[in-house]
C-alpha cells in the first residue's frame, strides 16, 4: 500500500514539473542595419531594341534557320526565300547591262570619226551634234542599266532574312512553303535582352525631390539607385541606374516617366513584364529593424513582445518608420540587441517566463 502511494506521489510531482514548464517561443533579436529611405511603384519591363521581322520581297519561304527561343546574333541568317526568280533578275539586267556598253561604245566610236572629219568638211556639223546626243543617250542607258542590276542585286540579297540586332527571337508566324512579302506583317521578333530597361511613373514629389538633391551637390545625393522585385516577390539581385526623365509630366496623374537600366546576363527581367520599383534616395542610414511577424496590432496600436535578460515577457509598444521586404523600420520604442518573439506568442502572455529559440533566419 505505501509503495502504492509513493508511486501516486511521485508521478503528481512529475505532472506539476511537467505543467511549470516554460513555453518555448521563437525570438529574434532588434537588428542596427543600414537603410535609405525608398519611394516605391509599379514599373514594367522593356527591352532596348525590338525588331518585327518582315520580308522585304515578295516571295515563298524555302527556309528557316533557327530554333523559336533562341539567342541570335546580328547578321545570323534566320529565313532565306527562294531565290530562282531574283538570279534570273540578275543575270538579266547583267545582259541589259553589256547591251547598254555595247551601244555607248559604237556611239562613242561614232561621234569620234565625226569630230575627226569635221574640220575637213567632210561630215556636215549637224551630223556630229546628232552622233553627241546618241552618245549621251547610249552612256545615260548604261546608268539606267547599271541601277537596274543594282536593284536586282538587292533583291536577291533580301531573299535571305538576316537579324539585325542580337537578342532572343520568338515565335515564327509563317512556316515553310508560305508566300510572304512586304505587306504579310512580322514573320517573328527580336528583342534584346542584357541590358533591359524597366520603365514606371514617378509623382511630381519624387521628381522634384530628386532635382534638389542634384542641386544641392555631392554624389551621394546625386545619386539615384533603384531596385526592383521579381514577381515571385524576390529581389532582383542587380540594382540599376536612372538615365532618363521625361521632359513632362502626365496632367491627368501628376506623374512623370522615369526609365532605369538593369543589366539582365540571366534573363530574369522579361520583356512586358510587370515589377515592382523601389528608388533609393540619398546615402544609407543606420536604422532599427525587427521582421515583420513579430508585429501585433491591438486597439491601441502596434506593439511587440520583448524577452528579457531573464527570459520574462513584456508587451512593448512601438511606432513604425516604414515596411520593407518583410521587414519593419523601427521609429522609436525599442533597442538594439532586444529579443522579440517571432513564433508562438499565442502561448505566452506578459510576465510569463519562457524558453527562447533564436530564429535561424535572424
Amino acid at each position: 500500500m505505501r509503495l502504492i502511494v509513493g508511486v501516486l506521489l511521485g508521478l503528481l510531482l512529475v505532472a506539476r514539473a511537467a505543467s511549470a514548464q516554460a513555453p518555448s517561443v521563437i525570438v529574434a533579436p532588434v537588428q542596427q542595419e543600414q537603410i535609405a529611405d525608398t519611394s516605391d511603384f509599379v514599373g514594367r519591363v522593356t527591352a532596348i531594341d525590338k525588331v518585327e521581322i518582315v520580308a522585304r520581297v515578295p516571295g515563298f519561304i524555302e527556309q528557316r534557320l533557327f530554333t523559336e527561343g533562341q539567342l541570335v546574333k546580328k547578321g545570323d541568317l534566320l529565313f532565306r526565300i527562294e531565290q530562282d526568280t531574283y538570279k534570273a533578275a540578275v543575270e538579266q539586267q547583267e545582259a541589259n547591262l553589256a547591251k547598254a556598253k555595247a551601244v555607248e561604245l559604237n556611239a562613242a566610236q561614232q561621234l569620234a570619226r565625226g569630230k575627226a572629219l569635221l574640220p575637213k568638211d567632210f561630215v556636215p556639223k549637224s551630223q556630229v551634234d546628232v552622233q553627241v546626243a546618241a552618245q549621251q543617250s547610249a552612256a545615260a542607258d548604261v546608268l539606267e542599266a547599271q541601277a537596274a542590276l543594282d536593284q536586282a542585286k538587292i533583291n536577291l540579297a533580301y531573299t535571305e532574312i538576316r537579324a539585325p540586332i542580337d537578342g532572343r527571337i520568338g515565335r515564327v508566324t509563317f512556316t515553310v512553303g508560305n508566300l510572304v512579302g512586304p505587306n504579310t506583317g512580322s514573320l517573328a521578333t527580336i528583342v534584346s535582352f542584357d541590358p533591359i530597361y524597366v520603365l514606371f511613373q514617378a509623382s511630381g514629389r519624387d521628381v522634384l525631390d530628386f532635382k534638389r538633391r542634384l542641386l544641392a551637390g555631392g554624389p551621394e545625393n546625386g545619386r539615384v539607385t533603384v531596385h526592383v522585385s521579381l514577381p515571385d516577390g524576390k529581389m532582383y539581385p542587380q540594382p540599376g541606374q536612372a538615365d532618363f526623365l521625361d521632359i513632362q509630366a502626365d496632367p491627368s496623374t501628376d506623374s512623370v516617366a522615369v526609365r532605369a537600366k538593369f543589366p539582365n546576363k540571366d534573363a530574369l527581367l522579361v520583356p512586358g513584364g510587370v515589377v515592382g520599383v523601389s528608388i533609393q534616395r540619398g546615402a544609407p542610414r543606420a536604422a532599427l529593424v525587427i521582421p515583420e511577424s513579430a508585429v501585433q496590432l491591438d486597439q491601441a496600436g502596434t506593439y511587440v513582445l520583448v524577452v528579457d535578460a531573464a527570459n520574462k515577457v513584456e508587451l512593448r509598444r512601438f511606432k513604425i518608420a516604414s515596411e520593407r521586404n518583410g521587414t519593419i523600420v523601427v521609429a522609436d520604442g525599442l533597442k538594439a540587441g532586444e529579443r522579440v518573439i517571432v513564433e508562438g506568442m499565442q502561448k505566452v502572455r506578459p510576465g510569463l517566463t519562457v524558453a527562447p529559440t533564436l530564429s535561424q533566419g535572424r
